[in-house]
Order: structure tokens, then sequence, then C-alpha cells
């Protein structure tokens, strides 16, 4: 089973496992249709067609994860997604939920994970009928449950498009610190112990980042990322790490993986081209043209009327050779290309594959 908790970009998700996660920051997370050409976005969903969890739940051989708030038809038998369209670990203020921001943020996703041990517990064994076939076994939903966290990506955006500078974004980080490691022992004292902790990806190789803070996009590197805001991710990355670290002391039968994504999608946009896709930073769907073929006005799926002419952010021809599906959200592809990359463990601490995550420490 995965239990995800997170956004993809934010999130948490748990998921029984049988012995065998994206949340992206976003101004406008939920108008337009965001992943891929066949992904849908709905309030309280995930934006991303492909996210990370997904692909880990295939790879294990596990069912589709079922949002938690999409509970009509759906099956949690092995596995429920918590996860949040552009959620945050902090809460946002009402003036960010127009902005597209979720009200859904990291203390409330743990909260709801809560209601459904309780409640799924009690349907399970005091109802049971057809209700066994869609929820998991009671001895499977917490202990044997593999949880993902993959958060903060979108904590760290909302700074930036408020015109902060680099500084004063990682002067919050150690407050989304503690909060994050408050939900864990939350999830700990209700009898998780494996966790699968995702560090945040490169907010400096997105076109809308780059298009939104121009100022901090002068300085690139090699390649064409900003250098600037690409510190506030690795700094947080840096304090994610510390973080997990203490939690293996203070938690001692939880076994953690720490996963490096930031470096995977690193790898993704500096070596896209030797690797078969286009240029990383410009984009499948938009309308802009320019540099990045990104509007910040005219999204994927958005049209126009501008002096009698219609203007609309439609898809590229052949998506999967592209990194950046809208400037906010990677490709299909490109998700696939980051999850290869770490299923096998190579960019995780300790480096123990996915399969395994879901063992005991020393085995």
């Amino acid at each position: 089973m995965i239990l995800r908790v997170t956004s993809r970009r934010s999130s948490t998700s748990a998921t029984p496992t049988r012995t065998p996660e994206p949340s992206q920051p976003s101004s406008r997370p939920c108008s337009h249709p965001t992943a891929g050409p066949s992904s849908a976005c709905r309030p309280g969903g995930r934006a991303t067609a492909a996210s990370l969890s997904i692909l880990a739940a295939q790879s294990l051989g596990l069912r589709y994860l079922n949002a938690y708030l999409d509970s009509l038809g759906s099956n949690f038998t092995q596995g429920a997604n918590f996860a949040s369209a552009a959620g945050t670990i902090r809460r946002v203020n009402g003036s960010l939920w127009t902005s597209g921001y979720s009200p859904i943020s990291l203390d409330v996703q743990i909260w709801q994970f809560q209601q459904f041990i309780n409640r799924s517990q009690f349907v399970y064994n005091n109802i049971g009928g057809v209700y066994r076939e869609i929820l998991p076994k009671p001895e499977h939903l917490v202990s044997k449950a593999l949880y993902t966290f993959d958060i903060g990506a979108n904590d760290l955006a909302m700074g930036y498009l408020d015109n902060m500078t680099t500084e004063q974004v990682e002067a919050y980080v150690p407050d989304l610190m503690e909060r994050l490691a408050s939900a864990i022992q939350t999830v700990y004292d209700l009898g998780g112990r494996y966790f699968w902790v995702h560090n945040t990806g490169t907010l400096g190789c997105l076109s809308y980042a780059l298009a939104y803070r121009p100022d901090l996009a002068t300085e690139k590197d090699s390649a064409g990322c900003s250098v600037a805001l690409n510190a506030g991710p690795r700094f947080f990355n840096t304090r994610l790490k510390e973080t997990v670290a203490r939690l293996r002391v203070a938690l001692p039968e939880a076994a953690f993986t720490y996963v490096d994504v930031y470096t995977a999608m690193y790898r993704l946009m500096s070596e896209a081209k030797k690797i078969g896709f286009g240029d990383p930073l410009r984009v499948c769907c938009g309308y802009g043209g320019g540099e990045y073929n990104f509007d910040k006005d005219i999204g994927c799926g958005v049209k126009v009327e501008v002096n009698g002419t219609v203007m609309e952010g439609k898809s590229c021809e052949d998506p999967s050779r592209s990194v950046s599906w809208d400037g906010v959200h990677l490709t299909e592809a490109a998700y696939k290309f980051i999850f290869d990359q770490i299923v096998d463990g190579a960019l995780s601490d300790p480096p123990v594959p996915l399969r395994r995550a879901c063992q005991a420490k020393g085995q």
C-alpha cells in the first residue's frame, strides 16, 4: 500500500505495499490542463498525470492511487492519495487561494489521513460487505504502508512570486521543516513506519519562474537555469536531509529513504538534448513564442481574444519529446525519466530501491 501526502506538486500518500509519491509550484495550478494531453485538473485532485507516486505504484504492481477527496467509485485497497494540487506545507491565506494555491495544506492532509484510518476501519469491521472490496484491510492500513512525502516546492514558489529575495525565502525554511517533521511524527504515532521522502526540484529550471522573476534569471548556469531561483530549493533540500537524519534518531522504529529528486531533475535539464528531448525550457503547451513559448496570461488550454484575434495555448505535436509541459509542470515523458533515475535507489540515502523501501532497517 502507498499512502501519499503531498502537493505535486505537494503531497502525502499511503499505499499498502505488497512485499515487493508532484506539489508543482504554480500561479494558476488548476485553472487549465497541466500535466499532459490526457490529464484533467480537479479541485482537491492531482494536477500531474504521471506523478512520481503513480509511477511508484505502477512499478510495484499496484493500482492507480485514488484521491481521498474523490471517493465515489474509488478503490483504496492498495493505497490512497491525500495530495492536493498546489498544496503547501504552511497554510495559505485567502488571497492566495484566489491565485490558485490550495487551502488543503499539509496539516489538513494529515487530518484527512486520520479520518481515513478511523472511518475505513469502522466500515470494514462493522459494515463489511462490498466495502471490504474497496477498503484496505485494517492490518495493512497503517503499519505496512509506504508513506511518500513530496512537498515544499509551492511554499518556495510562493515566496519568489511574492517578490521575495532568496534570503527571505530561506528564512522561513526552518519553519517548513518543523511543520513537516511534526506531520511525519503524527503518522509515526499512528503506526506508520516506512517513509519515502522526496526533496524538491529545480524551480530555477521552470519557464514560468524565469518569466515571473526575470530579475532573478539574469545569471544562468550551463543548463539555462536561474542560479538564484535554484538556490532556494538547494537550501531547502539541505535542511530537509538534516531533518530526515534527526527523525531517524527520534523515531528509531521507522525506515526513512531520502530521495534526491533535485539531482534527477537537473540531470534531465542539463542533458535533455543528449537523451532525446528538445529544449528543456521551451513549453510544449502554451502560447507566447519567444524563448520559452510561455505567456503568463495565455496558459495551456486558455483562449484569449485581443482585437478580434483569438489566441490559444495549444499542445505541441509531440509532447514525448518535450521536457516542459506548460512552463510549470513537466511532461509525462519527463516524469518517467526522473522516476527511472530514482527507482533503483542510486539517488537515495540510504541507496535503497523502491521495492525494498518497506523492509525493516538492516534487511
